[in-house]
């Protein structure tokens, strides 16, 4: 396999990281991908690159064609003496390329990006149906240590 690089996402890679993430059997009941390119996702970019800390990563293969995606927030707080912790979302790879390693070299790199800024702690969630995914973290030494809950605040139609 060619080599993986990793950067911060532009606008411009906005199409392929949605296109990631809608591709799976949540995503595609969430994401929108039936219109050219919806709005709602430009301006959520736009939102998140004036929040310090809260970026989309792209994992590259060769020169430009993107295979995965994740979204990285660093978050400051006072629980555990002040403890600064990076929360993974949106963690996907290209369907044609799983299981070749591209996951677990983009979140190596998630980590080490997390100790080069002094975090101690690296945390994610991950859907309860998402049983293969919770194998994977498991094997790169992530624990289920907390139940995680969520209030939706959108109506279902």
């Amino acid at each position: 396999m060619e080599k993986i690089s990793f950067r911060k996402a532009t606008i411009s890679d906005l199409p392929d990281v949605i296109s990631l993430i809608a591709d799976d059997q949540l995503g595609s009941t969430r994401e929108d991908t039936k219109h050219q390119f919806p709005l709602v996702y430009r301006q959520a970019f736009e939102r998140m690159t004036k929040q310090e800390g809260n970026d989309i990563y792209v994992a590259i293969l060769g020169e430009s064609q993107i295979v995965g995606c994740m979204q990285l927030t660093f978050i400051a707080g006072l629980s555990r003496k002040g403890m600064t912790r990076l929360q993974i979302e949106a963690v996907r790879v290209a369907k044609e390329l799983r299981s070749k390693g591209i996951g677990r070299k983009m979140m190596k790199y998630a980590i080490s990006l997390a100790k080069s800024s002094g975090c101690g702690l690296v945390q994610l969630t991950t859907d309860k149906s998402r049983e293969d995914a919770h194998r994977f973290y498991e094997r790169l030494g992530f624990e289920d240590s907390h139940i995680g809950m969520k209030l939706s605040l959108i109506r279902k139609s």
